[in-house]
């Protein structure tokens, strides 16, 4: 054997309830704009967990848990990641501006910031990070009420990723 896979219980991994209470905060919160997809919402939850996220707003017609669909996904992070439902993306976007969060859409628009060129997350800076619906993205109103908007850099044929792939480049990125 070259290379021995690691046992989970080697991993040392936090619980539930110690990510909820004993975890330092990480300033990054994710906010889900009508996320149709409850297998999204759930790897949504899976990568918050994975890169340290403090809250996942769930906005919309997003799904929420208790759902089968996102534990599938999440594997339980659901239980990890506090969240929070709102009915309205706006009413989060403001919410989360009075509390000192920067707002960034990732969207690509005319002067959307490219990730990990023209954006870099300045040390204690709070952001907030809202990823869009799978077929229309970011809704207007809400890339309005942002920021900035953010752009992962492509160079293929296609035009978007899907929204939990996003999800994972975005906070990679910006943890790393």
């Amino acid at each position: 054997m070259k290379d021995r896979k690691l046992l989970n219980i080697e991993l040392g991994r936090i619980s539930a309830e110690q990510y909820r209470t004993e975890r330092p905060q990480s300033g990054l919160v994710v906010v889900l704009d009508n996320i149709r997809s409850a297998h999204n919402v759930g790897s949504a939850f899976r990568s918050a967990d994975a890169f340290g996220v403090d809250k996942v707003f769930l906005c919309g017609i997003s799904a929420a848990p208790p759902s089968p669909e996102i534990h599938k996904t999440a594997l339980g992070a659901e239980d990890s990641v506090p969240w929070e439902y709102c009915a309205n993306t706006i009413d989060a976007v403001r919410r989360l501006k009075d509390e000192g969060y920067t707002v960034l859409c990732v969207e690509q628009t005319e002067h959307s910031l490219k990730l990990g060129r023209d954006f870099r997350r300045s040390p204690g800076q709070k952001l907030a990070l809202i990823f869009g619906n799978e077929v229309d993205g970011v809704r207007q109103d809400v890339v309005d009420e942002s920021d900035a908007a953010l752009e992962i850099p492509q160079s293929g044929t296609k035009h978007s990723l899907n929204v939990s792939v996003a999800v994972g480049v975005v906070l990679w990125e910006l943890v790393r």
